[in-house]
């Protein structure tokens, strides 16, 4: 069983920066949950860095502790990870990158361990997405954005970091009726960088829409689009306000609070979550850290996810009956 050091036995400055002071291994043993690096951001369109984001959010991640008290569970008591390390990428040839994410992911994924990816840019998420339909076939995305990343190019580009969920889409990657799109905000070119997506057949909540319904009823929305179906989640930093998240490379005024982003993903407990990517921080424009903190913050909660799964599945629990955050508040 792996967990990780305590820090009233061992300071929390001491020894190698890995995410949550997990062990770093390349372990496939006994292990249900890997936490993995994807540091790749040749496919930013304005800021770059990104590749610097996995190490500071494991840099952040010292202050974890194993108990959860918002899901009210010991997280070490249901499930065993590791720091995996980072899959080496290849700057400046995105399809090279792509070959080792999938790769890497098949392996982990073949051995029944569920993978939480630090980016990087977002269009790592199209080589994990490769991964994940090799293993279960087109999955369901719960994706948290503010930009929906469904363009067809940047810059006559197919392979960007605001094109993945298009390409994914093309590629037959998702289960698209069973997906879902929240955060969408900000100046477009035109209407059809909205529309985009719902012709493709992303069920889409603007941030607009999600403060007029309320987080209650996007969690109840989420729910209704995603049903039993194995599901991926990806969660751009820059769904979270600036104000809470400025470390990144397209950041959107007028989004959530930390406080709200992470009780939507608390919220998701009870669905068949079979992998997550937490992309799109970028460490030099993240002044003191807060960008860090908070995404080490919603990693954390995607482990505290495995955690529940593994708890409700050796309670024999029904997929899709738990959940936590705003819908039961």
């Amino acid at each position: 069983m792996y967990q990780p050091k305590d820090s009233s036995q061992s300071p929390r400055f001491c020894g190698v920066r890995t995410f949550m002071r997990l062990e770093c291994l390349r372990a496939t043993s006994d292990v249900n949950f890997v936490v993995v690096g994807v540091p790749f951001d040749t496919a930013a369109s304005n800021r770059t860095g990104q590749r610097g984001g996995p190490q500071h959010i494991r840099n952040a991640s010292v202050l974890l502790r194993p108990y959860n008290p918002d899901q009210e569970i010991q997280i070490f008591e249901y499930c065993s990870g590791v720091d995996y390390g980072d899959i080496d990428v290849v700057p400046g040839n995105i399809h090279k990158t792509y070959e080792n994410i999938e790769k890497e992911l098949t392996f982990i994924l073949d051995n029944d361990i569920t993978p939480i990816i630090l980016g990087g840019d977002h269009s790592i998420s199209l080589g994990n997405l490769r991964a994940f339909a090799k293993k279960f076939g087109p999955v369901a995305l719960i994706h948290f954005d503010s930009h929906s990343d469904t363009w067809d190019n940047y810059y006559g580009e197919k392979y960007m970091h605001g094109t993945p969920f298009r390409r994914a889409v093309e590629e037959g990657l998702l289960d698209v009726a069973h997906s879902i799109q929240i955060g969408m905000r900000g100046p477009l070119y035109g209407p059809e960088d909205m529309d985009d997506a719902r012709i493709l057949g992303f069920e889409v909540l603007t941030m607009r829409e999600v403060r007029q319904i309320g987080y209650a009823e996007v969690l109840h929305n989420i729910r209704q689009r995603v049903g039993n179906r194995p599901v991926f989640v990806s969660f751009d930093i820059d769904f979270v306000d600036p104000a809470y998240a400025p470390g990144t490379g397209t950041p959107e005024v007028g989004g959530p609070t930390s406080y709200e982003a992470l009780e939507l993903v608390r919220g998701l407990d009870g669905l068949d979550l079979v992998g997550f990517d937490l992309v799109e921080v970028l460490p030099s424009h993240d002044h003191g850290e807060i960008t860090g903190g908070l995404a080490a913050a919603v990693a954390y909660e995607m482990v505290t996810l495995v955690a529940l799964k593994k708890r409700a599945k050796q309670a024999k629990q029904p997929l899709g009956s738990g959940g936590a955050g705003y819908e039961n508040a």
